[in-house]
């Protein structure tokens, strides 16, 4: 498709438990050597049904959970919906019944989005200053996540970056609220460059119903106002497409597990 595409891989697994085994393989492996290069390791953290399973197994499978360097670990989000943390819609919500509430994370160890301010330009400005603090960065600055786990929807959207949303245009700034009209809402979500940034990114993909949107992100013309996810293309890292046999049932590229 392009330039980008050697630093991507695509895994075409059986289901989501096989995903979810193999990002917590890769969690684990970014932890370790983002730790032992500077000790410390921070990941934005996806919301939806697919990131779930990797977060429960990163916090109940007793191997894993050994291994994996809590005190040295940041937690983000990649994106948050206008609601209240104990919303049952809320990314933060999901993250901490199912990784941090199980973990031995501490609350300094997590910073969110705050998705209940009714003002989400506020919340977008407070999570880009919080970064901004976190990563010490200068102006213009984007931080490098050693790792940025996304999904994606059957229409192609990543974050919460939807198809036709000016969020897609965004060059400067690293987090932007969003309206996406067709679900009447507002949203907080980092942009394209901010996870472009990135070390590494992980997509997790899973269902029949996202096959069509992603032959089209990863195998179709360039065509990013339609499928949002083609702009996520590490510029200094690369990205891993982890999608079971029903999602990637199309794909002619991708090596099979």
């Amino acid at each position: 498709m392009d330039k980008d595409a050697v630093n991507r891989e695509i895994r075409i697994l059986t289901d989501l438990s096989a995903i979810a085994k193999r990002a917590a393989q890769e969690f684990l492996q970014a932890a370790t050597s983002a730790v032992a290069k500077r000790h410390s390791f921070s990941v934005a953290l996806a919301g939806g049904s697919t990131p779930k399973a990797l977060y429960s197994l990163l916090a109940t499978d007793p191997v894993l959970r050994a291994q994996l360097p809590w005190d040295k670990m940041h937690l983000y989000f990649g994106d948050e919906r206008n609601v209240a943390p104990e919303h049952p819609d809320s990314n933060f919500r999901m993250a901490t019944e199912t990784l941090i509430s199980k973990s031995p994370l501490k609350p300094d160890q997590v910073t969110r989005i705050k998705g209940e301010y009714k003002d989400t330009e506020r919340a977008a400005q407070e999570y880009e200053q919080a970064l901004r603090a976190s990563f010490k960065l200068a102006d213009g600055q984007f931080p490098r996540f050693d790792l940025v786990l996304l999904g994606m929807g059957n229409e192609g959207h990543t974050l919460s970056l939807f198809p036709g949303t000016k969020a897609l245009h965004e060059t400067k700034r690293i987090v932007v609220r969003t309206w996406i009209g067709k679900l009447y809402t507002e949203r907080i979500t980092l942009t394209a460059p901010a996870i472009n940034n990135a070390a590494l990114v992980i997509f997790m993909i899973t269902g029949a119903d996202k096959a069509l949107a992603l032959k089209g992100v990863l195998e179709g013309p360039y065509e990013p106002d339609q499928l949002p996810a083609q702009m996520i293309q590490p510029q200094n890292g690369k990205s891993l497409w982890l999608v079971d046999t029903t999602a990637g049932g199309r794909l002619s590229t991708g090596i099979r597990e």
